[in-house]
């Protein structure tokens, strides 16, 4: 076999190997959440506190705002391990808050979007992976659509407009659609620079793993805008 082959199968093999860690992280915080929102449906008491008590609720959402950017921005000066801890203690905490989800919509419809969510973004996220195409052009485009979003919902927590509301939705999915494709070709390129050692490998892993994480989140909650059935 000539040695290019063996290189580039090498290469490939290795290349998969990381991806797969990203997924498998990713999907491990996935399921952290769905478990810490249907441990929360089932503690009556709790449940009531969480959304009764205002401290108690955006102490939460400041803590979980407080780990995703304590890891996005000092990941790489971290152990592997700590950066892991974060992630998950992160995904428990974005379960805990999701759990509203499960108290406004049925629980059927919250399975169903979850479905075609998992589906579009394996369909997306395959596509960053395979195609030729540079998608770095785009990532300032999306970026810019994501701070669109953001505003957008804060000024419709005040303007209550249905017409924004839908606006925001059907562009969030699209931009969310994006992100997953260009944040799945960014690992691969990443990749393909290398990595000065093993435990870098694995904390851009787990970088990786929250990216998708929350482009997964995010395109879930906007579709189950949607198709998600609000209970009587």
């Amino acid at each position: 076999m000539d040695q290019r082959t063996i290189t580039s199968s090498t290469g490939q093999a290795a290349e998969s190997y990381f991806i797969s860690r990203v997924y498998l992280w990713m999907s491990v915080g996935l399921g952290i959440s769905a478990i810490a929102s249907y441990w929360l449906m089932s503690q009556p008491e709790l449940l009531r506190a969480m959304f009764t008590n205002r401290v108690l609720f955006f102490g939460l959402i400041i803590a979980e705002f407080g780990l995703v950017i304590w890891l996005s921005v000092a990941v790489m000066r971290m152990s592997a391990s700590l950066a892991s801890v974060i992630f998950l203690a992160y995904s428990f905490l974005n379960g805990i808050t999701l759990t509203s989800v499960l108290i406004i919509y049925t629980g059927v419809s919250v399975m169903s979007t979850f479905a075609i969510t998992a589906g579009t973004f394996l369909f997306f996220s395959i596509y960053g992976m395979t195609t030729k195409k540079d998608l770095t052009s785009i990532g300032s485009l999306l970026m810019m659509g994501l701070v669109g979003i953001i505003i957008a919902g804060i000024v419709n927590l005040f303007l209550k407009s249905p017409a924004l509301y839908w606006i925001s939705t059907f562009v969030g999915i699209a931009v969310f659609l994006g992100l997953i494709a260009w944040d799945t070709q960014k690992l691969k390129n990443i990749h393909a620079i290398g990595f000065q050692d093993s435990e870098m490998e694995s904390r851009v892993a787990i970088l990786g793993a929250l990216t998708l994480y929350l482009d997964f989140i995010n395109l879930f909650i906007m579709l189950l805008r949607i198709f998600g059935k609000r209970r009587d």
